[in-house]
């Protein structure tokens, strides 16, 4: 009873501590946003109460504005494709060959004559798989193809025309409206995700779905989820060159995901999903809805992207650095939150279940492997099922996490500001792993010993936001030219009880998310 009471009372000190937190936090930023909006840049005239809207962030800026003509497309791709579906019976098959077709309207129109680019080297991945496929050394080949274009097509800048010879220069006046050597990233995680899954079933890797469908609960309620369709494996001749295009242009994945294998791509293409109903998936719209409507607010009323452009930051106090870094990245998280789970939107009423982008708020994150694991949660499955598993697992930890990271740096971009920004996070995630480690081994077996876990776990969670927090600084305000002033801003006299206070909301929020934790184990 007394530990209950204990945990009562925190709970209440905790929440009552957040709404205080939160409060001097909104009122801080309206004023921060309304005594600098003339000073900062990408604001535009907004729609909202008479107020800027803070569109700079290009990202975000581009697929607000191309929102409407996505949505029609949508529309359009999704009911013919519906209607010949239920029509005419249509079934892999048929579905790979009209979903190939659509995409490639697509494609056109995003990427013009550079589509021919995408079909030459995903036809040269294809035909590796198919011929290279029973040679011992044919994962090394697969991926050194797929790694070597992911460095070319950034050196080389998506080739211009005029590379190959004057007679097609011409074509780099119709090189689309989208460059396609960023979005072609995607593509060489599905080309590896179908040499592999072709690879496995080729060897007829076993799975069993008998002691699967014990421990879980969607397969055992008669549905099928997405690891089993994933892990099932399918007919050699599903394998087609038709159905492996269709999987790498499919139009509502292709631009950013989320990421879904081969294996539960194709099977979804042969009989649509069944996890969501129709009203789920309207639910999951609405939501949606309602979550671009809450970024529409933020970005009219606070201008946390705008001051990161602007470089107006060294001119704040700490404690309004902070506000704007904290404000930084959860519009980051919103800005991703919104993009991948509109487009899996579009998968999911065409037919396609993929895995959940963002599945936790940023703001219930308390260890660097539960963000990596929430932030780009679909990259990270394949992460773990075509390297970590393949490089050992669990086994090799320590060392798989350098591979890894590295290969996810050079995937975004060819910068070594991103290669360093890997290493550093698998600094950070080492001594993580280790006290994990630790911690599993040891089982508190008294009030006391409970109590200093607990104490030891909100610390450590409340290091890791502030290592977190630190990089977000450098990373998207200050830059790393700013680093130096960043350093001497918060070494000043009058940020030591800035940072104190920083690190204690840190604490006090980690133990919210134990709280959190605590209830949904409950339910």
């Amino acid at each position: 009873m007394g530990n209950l009471s204990w945990k009562k009372l925190e709970l209440g000190f905790v929440l009552i501590y957040a709404a205080f937190f939160y409060a001097s936090f909104i009122q801080r930023s309206l004023h921060l946003s309304h005594d600098y909006a003339g000073r900062l840049y990408g604001l535009r005239k907004g729609w909202l109460a008479g107020r800027f809207n803070d569109i700079s962030d290009p990202q975000w800026r581009s697929f607000r504005e191309n929102l409407p003509i996505l949505t029609i497309v949508m529309g359009s791709f999704v009911t013919i494709a519906n209607f010949l579906r239920y029509q005419y019976g249509m079934k892999g098959r048929g579905m790979s060959l009209l979903w190939t077709i659509l995409s490639l309207c697509y494609l056109v129109y995003l990427h013009g004559a550079c589509v021919a680019f995408i079909f030459a080297i995903a036809s040269a991945n294809y035909f590796i798989s198919k011929t290279f496929v029973e040679s011992r050394y044919y994962l090394g080949i697969l991926w050194s193809f797929n790694v070597a274009f992911l460095v070319l097509n950034r050196v080389y800048e998506g080739y211009p025309f005029s590379l190959f010879g004057q007679r097609l220069a011409f074509l780099d006046n119709y090189r689309g409206t989208f460059r396609w050597h960023i979005c072609f990233n995607f593509v060489v995680l599905r080309m590896i995700s179908f040499g592999w899954d072709y690879y496995a079933a080729f060897n007829r890797r076993p799975f069993d779905l008998k002691r699967h469908m014990q421990r879980c609960e969607v397969c055992s309620s008669g549905k099928t989820c997405y690891h089993a369709l994933q892990e099932k494996g399918l007919h050699i001749e599903k394998y087609s060159f038709c159905m492996y295009m269709c999987y790498l242009i499919y139009a509502p994945l292709y631009i950013s995901g989320p990421i879904v294998s081969f294996n539960a791509f194709a099977a979804q293409l042969e009989m649509p999903q069944k996890s969501y109903s129709f009203v789920r998936i309207c639910f999951y719209g609405l939501r949606w809805c309602i979550a671009f409507l809450l970024m529409e607010l933020i970005t009219h009323f606070f201008y946390y992207n705008a001051f990161a452009k602007s470089g107006l930051w060294s001119q704040l106090s700490p404690f309004q650095i902070f506000i704007v870094a904290y404000g930084v990245i959860n519009f980051m998280w919103l800005k991703f939150f919104l993009i991948w789970r509109y487009f899996r939107f579009w998968a999911l009423v065409s037919g396609v279940e993929t895995p959940e982008n963002m599945p936790r708020c940023i703001s219930n994150c308390h260890d660097l492997e539960t963000f990596w694991k929430s932030w780009h949660a679909s990259y990270n499955k394949w992460l773990v099922r075509y390297m970590y598993i393949p490089l050992g697992g669990s086994k090799r930890k320590l060392l798989n996490i350098w591979v890894i990271f590295t290969f996810v740096a050079i995937w975004h971009d060819l910068e070594w500001k991103l290669v360093a920004w890997a290493w550093l996070t698998c600094i950070f995630l080492i001594p993580e792993i280790v006290v994990k480690s630790f911690a599993k081994a040891f089982k508190a077996t008294s009030a006391l010993g409970e109590f200093l876990n607990h104490e030891l776990g909100a610390m450590s969670g409340a290091v890791t936001i502030s290592c977190l927090m630190i990089a977000n600084l450098v990373g998207y305000v200050a830059g790393p030219t700013g680093i130096k002033l960043l350093i001497s801003r918060m070494t000043e006299k009058e940020a030591r009880l800035v940072l104190a206070t920083i690190f204690f909301s840190f604490y006090v929020g980690v133990k919210l998310m134990f709280h959190i934790r605590d209830m949904r184990q409950k339910v």
